[in-house]
């Protein structure tokens, strides 16, 4: 599978050399990592000697980007991912719920047709430093913009003011995590994330 790089939330190469990271040497190290996956080798058993051998560097050139093969897992599975946005519409409360929760339906969706997305995820769960790691880096920067649109949302009257944020998030996502993990077999239609948001709001927003 070739996997395209994306940015890595790990520390660069050392500054004080002006070594500048070659994309190139990073593409491969994530796409022989991705090889060894496909291949399928467990995660417990891909170690960062396996995965340079198969990329074609020195360990060095891998530690010189990741601190350990937790952190280069999680941008392997970013890179298969499909990206989250970059930037929310900012018109309204609602729109940025609708794009929050479409990149949630996309990545779904890319979770049902790679195989080896499925199983990725599903060994990570059980390996708690890679999970933690995952979390850390994934999942918690996607938990909080959903809140912060949630607070602006209060700010600016489109949402209860004395609703909780944090529960208000997990209502507001729990369907479409429903429809894509818990239920493989139910539909993603393309205007779901809409679909979710309107119902919701219409019984979250202030009262005139």
């Amino acid at each position: 599978m070739d996997v395209s790089l994306v940015g890595s939330g790990t520390a660069p190469d050392q500054p004080t050399r002006g070594r500048p990271r070659s994309e190139a040497v990073e593409r491969a190290i994530l796409e022989g990592t991705m090889k060894l996956l496909e291949d399928g080798v467990p995660l417990a058993e891909i170690s960062i000697e396996r995965i340079a051998r198969t990329a074609g560097v020195g360990k060095a050139t891998i530690y010189r980007r990741w601190s350990g093969k937790e952190e280069l897992f999680v941008d392997v599975l970013r890179s298969a991912e499909p990206e989250d946005p970059e930037q929310l519409p900012g018109t309204s409360m609602r729109d940025d719920l609708i794009v929050l929760l479409e990149s949630l339906r996309q990545r779904g969706l890319a979770n049902r047709s790679s195989a080896i997305l499925h199983n990725v995820h599903a060994q990570m769960k059980s390996s708690p430093k890679i999970w933690a790691a995952y979390h850390n880096a994934v999942i918690l920067p996607r938990r909080r913009a959903g809140i912060e649109v949630l607070r602006r949302g209060q700010k600016n009257g489109e949402l209860r003011a004395d609703l909780d944020v944090e529960l208000v998030n997990d209502i507001v996502v729990g369907p479409m995590l429903v429809r894509a993990v818990l239920r493989p077999e139910a539909d993603l239609p393309e205007d779901l994330a809409e679909r979710i948001v309107d119902t919701l709001l219409a019984g979250l927003r202030p009262v005139d």
